[in-house]
């Protein structure tokens, strides 16, 4: 079995091949971001990284975030969320709760105020339904802060929203009217 250490190599390793660059790999991600199992095994082991099916299994099912996900067969696997090559995960639009959350740091407050959340180089701007983890991932630029967003006022609005497989809530962008900033 794989130490935490390899683990979190391996998962960091399947996040830039299966969100942002499968060529990495010799690969191309298939409808809905899908790809082989044992296509994905053979070509991260010909590039250098070890990895059987059992450690990969072990990678998805440990997950903090729930990064991967299996297909049902259980013969694909894809990235629940993140992407920044083009792919559409064909999920479904759904209500959110009245309140979401997303985690920043506090030198990009000034830039939301003014423009709202954008999405980056991401397909979505992601937001939490809990609060933990979100100040987690704020975190990793600078200062974490926590911001609320009405995300149910948005969607009567006509926003939509989305719901990845690992529960994160995605939307094209949030208006800074939508967004409760700490005093």
């Amino acid at each position: 079995m794989m130490n935490e250490k390899e683990t979190k190599h391996a998962s960091k390793f399947l996040s830039l091949v299966l969100r942002h660059e499968p060529e990495r790999v010799g690969l191309k991600l298939g409808e809905a971001g899908w790809m082989g199992v044992t296509e994905l095994l053979d070509a991260v082991n010909r590039h250098g990284v070890a990895l059987t099916l059992d450690q990969l299994k072990h990678v998805v099912a440990t997950s903090d975030k729930k990064r991967f996900a299996f297909s049902d067969d259980g013969l694909q696997i894809r990235a629940s969320q993140g992407h920044s090559v083009e792919v559409d995960l064909q999920y479904e639009p759904q209500t959110p709760p009245d309140l979401l959350y997303h985690g920043t740091a506090t030198r990009f407050l000034d830039s939301i105020r003014k423009e709202g959340l954008k999405r980056m180089g991401r397909h979505h701007v992601h937001l939490s339904a809990e609060t933990k983890v979100t100040l987690q991932v704020g975190g990793r630029h600078g200062k974490p802060v926590l911001l609320v967003i009405r995300a149910g006022e948005m969607h009567r609005a006509g926003h939509v929203f989305f719901r990845s497989a690992n529960g994160v809530w995605l939307t094209d962008n949030v208006p800074a009217e939508f967004i409760e900033f700490p005093s």
